[in-house]
């Protein structure tokens, strides 16, 4: 646990979440601070829906303002139910109020931390995590957190992560985070970029997409899929398999 002392508490977080609601709520744009935001979006629902065209059931954690639910549910009628799942109360407000504007799902909101929060007591066709998992510290809390998503994913269901990443060699580390500094400087300048770099470093412990698709593979999601990756972001996912025909 050495390796996170310094690093920002569960309430550390949630204060600046709640501080921060409007920029997450930009369907267009989705989290203007992550490469390739809209991509991922897009990329994701159709993900989602190339495997279960009708899905009914769908799991958003960390939603945030809801911009991956309100992506999928554009090019998707057949849901009906909606969990979402996030550490700030008005992140929940603020989605489920943009579900309700525009869609007729039922919505049920869990406000709480992702390891704590009873967010697998029934059976999900898609489950969403954006830009959420990077807060987990230890192997332990990300290996029950994946072995929990895959509990609650339902046979032939799908789980589809967008998030913050790191690489395994320090250089090319180096060389990408250097490159997401460019995009941030691009973006709003070198005080957004120092902004965002200070609070990265001081809340966020990302992992590289080769161990979470291993942890995939490992909590039984087959099919593991690598969508989108450019410098400190991707998006990926896994189907959970349906179980073997009968043998007549």
């Amino acid at each position: 646990m050495a390796l996170f002392l310094g690093k920002s508490t569960v309430d550390e977080i949630r204060a600046r979440f709640d501080q921060d609601v409007e920029r997450f709520s930009n369907l267009e744009t989705g989290q203007s601070a992550a490469i390739d935001a809209p991509l991922a979006l897009e990329l994701i629902a159709q993900a989602a829906l190339a495997v279960n065209p009708s899905p009914t059931r769908v799991l958003d954690l960390g939603c945030g303002a809801g911009n991956f639910t309100l992506r999928l549910l554009q090019s998707c009628d057949s849901v009906t139910n909606v969990t979402l799942v996030d550490l700030s109360q008005p992140m929940l407000d603020r989605a489920a109020e943009r579900l309700r504007e525009s869609h007729k799902v039922q919505i049920t909101t869990l406000q709480g931390d992702l390891r704590e929060v009873p967010f697998d007591s029934q059976q999900y066709d898609v489950i969403l995590a954006g830009a959420v998992l990077h807060h987990l510290r230890t192997d332990a809390q990300w290996e029950q957190i994946f072995q929990r998503i895959f509990e609650a994913t339902a046979t032939g269901g799908s789980f589809w992560i967008f998030d913050l990443i790191t690489h395994g060699h320090p250089a090319i580390q180096q060389l990408m985070w250097a490159r997401y500094g460019q995009y941030l400087t691009s973006l709003k300048g070198e005080a957004y970029r120092d902004q965002v770099y200070e609070y990265a470093t001081r809340e966020d412990s990302p992992r590289p997409v080769p161990y979470q698709l291993q942890l995939l593979a490992k909590s039984g999601f087959s099919d593991v899929e690598l969508l989108h990756a450019n410098a400190c972001f991707a998006a990926f996912g896994g189907i959970r398999p349906s179980p073997p025909a009968p043998v007549p």
